[in-house]
C-alpha cells in the first residue's frame, strides 16, 4: 500500500475482447484468508486477514472493469466479503452480507465474487461483512479514470491510500460473541491505526509509525478510508491544507479544508499539495462523537515527510477539532456538493413529483431481557429501525426470494416509526424497549425513493453511519431536530446534492435521501457502527423485477453459492 506514482501505474489485466475493441478490462484476484500474528502495543494477536497483510492488499482496476476474486478460506470459521460502494448492477450474488445475499464461506472452501464496476470512479474499499471480522479483513479497492478519460483536475504526480482503523489486542468475531452472549457492550479499541500503523503516541517503543514520503512542489492525491469499527473520524495534515475532490467513488465540487470528517464505511479521495519547509510534519486522526456514549479519544500519528528533510517532530503541533465538536463536522459536511462534470453519472435526482415511495424510519437503541446462560445484566442492549430490531436468519434472505423460500423473512417493514414522540427531546418516560423481526422493504423497480433517517436520544443518541448496498443515493436535505414532513422539504437542495453510498445522520438531527430502484435485488441497509449493526440496526430493501431481462436479477452463479450449515 505504498506510494503509487500515476506515471508509472501497472495492473496486471486479462482482456476478453481483441486490443482494439476492449472498452474494459476484466481482472483476477485470489485472497487467502488465514490466521496470522501480529504484535502491536507490545502484545502478540492472532487475527484473521487476507494474504498475511493488515490491511489486506488493494484492488486496482479502471472503472467499468469486472473484477472475479477467488476467495480461499483457510481460518477457522465462516465469512463473508462485501465490496463496500459496488452498485454490482443485477449482480446481488456477489454483493456479500452474511445471511442476507449468501451464506459464510466455510472453512477449507472457496469462493469466487464477481465484482461489476459500472459508474463509480475514485476510492472504495472491500471488507468481511460477517460478525466483526471487517475489523481485520479489509483493503483498498482503487477505481481508476476508465482508458479514454482523464480526472477532473490536474493529474496528481502520485496516489496514496490511507486507512483509519481501529486495533484490537484480540479476535474480533471472539469480541462481539462475547459481547452479545453476555449482553454488555463490546469493549472499546486498545488503539487506532494508519494503515496498520499506531504511530508514537502508545507508549510501546516497538509500535511503526505510517510515513510518507513526497517531493517539494508535488501534488499528492490521498485515498482515505475510514474502517475503523465504531468510530467517525477527524483527519489532518498539519500546515497543509486538504482539497476535497470525490467521496464514496463520485466527485464532488472541490473545497478547501483543514481537516475532515470522514464516517465508518465512507470514501474520501483529497489532494494535497506539498509547498511547505523541507521536513517532517504530522499526520493525525481522532475520533468523533456526539453520543452520551464516548469512544475513546486517542490521536493517532503518521508522518508527512519531505525527501532529503532533517530533523523531527512535535507533538504540541498537532490540532485537530475536538472529540464532540458538532460545529466542526457539520460545517464539514455542509460544504460537499455534486459537480457537473462528464466522469460522473448524470445528475438525476429524483423531484418531488416523481416520489411514489416514502420511507421515514427512526434509528434507536434499545433494551430486550437477557435470556442466554451467559448474561452479566437483566437487560441487554439492542439496536432499532422503526422499533423492529433485526434479526438475521439462518438461510440467506436473497436465496429465499429468488427461490420463493417462505418462513425466512417477511414484506412487511414499517414505513413510518410505530409510534411519534419527540425524537431528539427528553426521553425519560418513554419505553426503551423493541421488537424483533426479519422485516424487508419492498419495491418495485422504478420507483422514485425518499428515505428520512431520524436519529433519536433512545439510548446513548449520537449520529449514526449508514449505508445501503446496492446504491449510490443523494443527499438531498438534512436538519436538526425532528423532521417536519411539511416545512422540511422545501429546504431540500435538488440542484447539485452529493452522491454517496454511506450518510452521516446527524445526532438531534435527521437527514433525507432520494434515489430510483433501478437495481433488482436484495440489498442491506445498516448502521456502519459495527455494534449497532451486530445489535439490529438493520434492515434489507428488496426490488423486485422490472419487466425485462435487462431489468431482472440474474440468474445465481453456474458453479453455485456457499451453503449454510
Amino acid at each position: 500500500m505504498g506510494l503509487v506514482k500515476t506515471s508509472f501505474l501497472f495492473v496486471g489485466v486479462l482482456c476478453l475482447s481483441t486490443l482494439l475493441l476492449c472498452s474494459a478490462d476484466v481482472h483476477h484476484y485470489d485472497f487467502f484468508v488465514r490466521e496470522r500474528n501480529f504484535t502491536k502495543l507490545c502484545n502478540t494477536t492472532t487475527l484473521l486477514v487476507v494474504n498475511d497483510s493488515y490491511p489486506g492488499p488493494e484492488i486496482r482496476v479502471h472503472k467499468g472493469d469486472t473484477v472475479f476474486v477467488n476467495v480461499h478460506n483457510q481460518g477457522n470459521y465462516g465469512f463473508t466479503i462485501h465490496w463496500h460502494g459496488v452498485k454490482q448492477p443485477r449482480n446481488p450474488w456477489s454483493d456479500g452480507p452474511e445471511f442476507i445475499t449468501q451464506c459464510p464461506i466455510q472453512p477449507g472452501t472457496n469462493f469466487t465474487y464477481e465484482v461489476v464496476l459500472s459508474d463509480e470512479i475514485g476510492t472504495l474499499w472491500w471488507h468481511a461483512h460477517s460478525d466483526w471480522t471487517r475489523g481485520s479483513v479489509q483493503g483498498a479497492f482503487v477505481i481508476l479514470p476508465a482508458e479514454n478519460e482523464t480526472y477532473p483536475f490536474p493529474t496528481p504526480d502520485a496516489d496514496q491510500t490511507i486507512m483509519l482503523q481501529s486495533w484490537y489486542n484480540g479476535d474480533y468475531k471472539q469480541i462481539i460473541d462475547q459481547a452479545l452472549a453476555t449482553g454488555i457492550p463490546p469493549r472499546q479499541p486498545d488503539a487506532y491505526a494508519i494503515n496498520g500503523n499506531l504511530g508514537d503516541t502508545t507508549g510501546c517503543p516497538n509500535d511503526t509509525m505510517f510515513r510518507m514520503q513526497v517531493d517539494y512542489e508535488k501534488t499528492y492525491h490521498l485515498r482515505i478510508i475510514n474502517s475503523a469499527m465504531n468510530e467517525e473520524k477527524f483527519f489532518a495534515i498539519m500546515n497543509h491544507t486538504l482539497t476535497v475532490v470525490a467521496q464514496d467513488a463520485s466527485y464532488v465540487e472541490r473545497f478547501t479544508t483543514d481537516y475532515i470528517l470522514i464516517s465508518p464505511g465512507q470514501t474520501m479521495d483529497v489532494l494535497v499539495f506539498a509547498n511547505q519547509n523541507a521536513g517532517q510534519y504530522y499526520m493525525a486522526t481522532r475520533p468523533f462523537s456526539d453520543a452520551a456514549a464516548m469512544p475513546v479519544d486517542f490521536i493517532t500519528t503518521g508522518v508527512f515527510e519531505y525527501t532529503n528533510s532533517a530533523g523531527g517532530l512535535n507533538a504540541s503541533l498537532i490540532t485537530l477539532p475536538a472529540r464532540n465538536d458538532t460545529n466542526a463536522t457539520n460545517s464539514f459536511v455542509s460544504r460537499i456538493r455534486n459537480t457537473n462534470v462528464t466522469q460522473n453519472p448524470p445528475l438525476n435526482v429524483p423531484a418531488d413529483s416523481d416520489i411514489n415511495r416514502r420511507v421515514y424510519i427512526a434509528i434507536a437503541t434499545n433494551n430486550l431481557p437477557c435470556n442466554s446462560s451467559q448474561c452479566l445484566v437483566q437487560n441487554r442492549i439492542v439496536a432499532s429501525l422503526n422499533n423492529v430490531s433485526f434479526v438475521f436468519p439462518r438461510i440467506d434472505i436473497l436465496q429465499a426470494y429468488y427461490n420463493r423460500t417462505t418462513g425466512v423473512f417477511t414484506e412487511d417493514f414499517p414505513p413510518s416509526p410505530p409510534v411519534f414522540y419527540d425524537f431528539t427531546g427528553n426521553l425519560t418516560d418513554l419505553n426503551p424497549g423493541a421488537g424483533v423481526g426479519t422485516r424487508a422493504v419492498m419495491l418495485n423497480y422504478g420507483d422514485a425513493v425518499e428515505i428520512v433517517l431520524q436519529a433519536t436520544q433512545l439510548g446513548a443518541g449520537g449520529s449514526h453511519p449508514i449505508h445501503l448496498h446496492g446504491f449510490s443515493f443523494y443527499r438531498v436535505g438534512t436538519g436538526v431536530g425532528n423532521f417536519n414532513n411539511v416545512t422540511d422539504p422545501s429546504t431540500y437542495n435538488l440542484v447539485d446534492p452529493p452522491l454517496i453510498n454511506t450518510v452521516h445522520v446527524p445526532g438531534r438531527g435527521w437527514v433525507a435521501l432520494r434515489f430510483f430502484a433501478d437495481n433488482p435485488g436484495v440489498w442491506f441497509m445498516h448502521c456502519h457502527f459495527e455494534r449497532h449493526s451486530s445489535w439490529g440496526m438493520d434492515t434489507v430493501f428488496i426490488v423486485r423485477n422490472g419487466t425485462t431481462t435487462e431489468t431482472s436479477i440474474r440468474p445465481p452463479p453456474i458453479s453455485g453459492m456457499p451453503r449454510c450449515t
